[in-house]
């Protein structure tokens, strides 16, 4: 996670601030994480079984995303794009 928010953080263009809302899994525990300037973690008190986006990923996760070795970012949004 201190990965993903270091490579969107230079994403980012000047001036602009991200708030990312993310749940309590065990790697997204912001007491852990490098937070890079211009990022705002907002935890979610809803559970991923609520959260529509936390079901997509399930889904993804068990019927494309499981079984190949995905070895960088691009690697994953490919995939993530063909699924």
């Amino acid at each position: 996670m201190t990965v993903f928010l270091g490579r969107f953080s230079r994403q980012l263009g000047p001036g602009v601030y991200a708030m990312l809302v993310f749940d309590y899994v065990g790697w997204h525990d912001a007491r852990a994480l490098h937070i890079p300037g211009g990022i705002t973690l907002l935890p979610s008190s809803a559970s991923l079984g609520l959260n529509p986006v936390g079901r997509n990923w399930l889904c993804l996760r068990e019927r494309h995303l499981s079984h190949p070795v995905l070895d960088d970012y691009e690697a994953v949004l490919q995939a993530v794009c063909r699924a």
